[in-house]
């Protein structure tokens, strides 16, 4: 078992990234590849599934987005590829209030996620991940003011979503820090 790997990002496509080791292209299945630059050292978290028919690897910018990862894949019903889909889709923040809260509405809006699947996340995770949320109230708040400076900037909240997985999964920072790396972020999705 892999806990992280640590090594320059050699390519990537809409759902992976080849993290090079050692002489090693390790192929890991990523949420948002392309907020990674290419031949920038990077570590990376990772779960290894093993299956009958097959070996894969899923990396994470942060071991709470893995942990949640990790909890979404303990529902009966949501495989690694679909819990992948949902951190692509929703903040991390976002998708632990909705399961905090019982709401339904947007645990449906997530891709392979049904009726069935949105009660089933409610009834296993509700409860385990309100502790990781409060461990992060600093943060999400100095997070949600750059946030704000960006969107009073003009940019969409669709863009703000996009880079927000990124931007919790650095270290703790000020709220300039967190804008100016939203800026670089969004110039390179813009340029990319």
């Amino acid at each position: 078992m892999y806990a992280y790997i640590k090594g320059f990002v050699q390519s990537y496509g809409s759902d992976y990234v080849i993290v090079e080791n050692g002489g090693i292209g390790y192929y890991l299945h990523f949420v948002h590849p392309e907020m990674i630059g290419l031949n920038k050292e990077v570590t990376i978290y990772t779960y290894q599934h093993v299956r009958e028919d097959e070996i894969s690897l899923f990396g994470f910018y942060s071991m709470q987005e893995k942990e949640l990862f990790l909890n979404l894949i303990s529902v009966k019903g949501v495989g690694p590829k679909t819990a992948l889909g949902i951190l692509a889709a929703v903040a991390v923040e976002k998708l632990i209030n909705a399961i905090e809260n019982d709401d339904l509405a947007v645990l449906k809006g997530l891709p392979g996620i049904g009726s069935k699947s949105a009660s089933q996340i409610i009834l296993d995770l509700k409860g385990k991940l309100i502790s990781q949320e409060n461990d992060k109230v600093s943060k999400n708040q100095q997070i949600e003011d750059a946030l704000l400076a960006l969107k009073s900037l003009g940019y969409k909240a669709k863009e703000l979503s996009d880079i927000s997985n990124a931007l919790y999964a650095m270290e703790d920072s000020t709220v300039d820090e967190y804008v100016k790396t939203g800026l670089q972020l969004l110039a390179k999705k813009k340029g990319g």
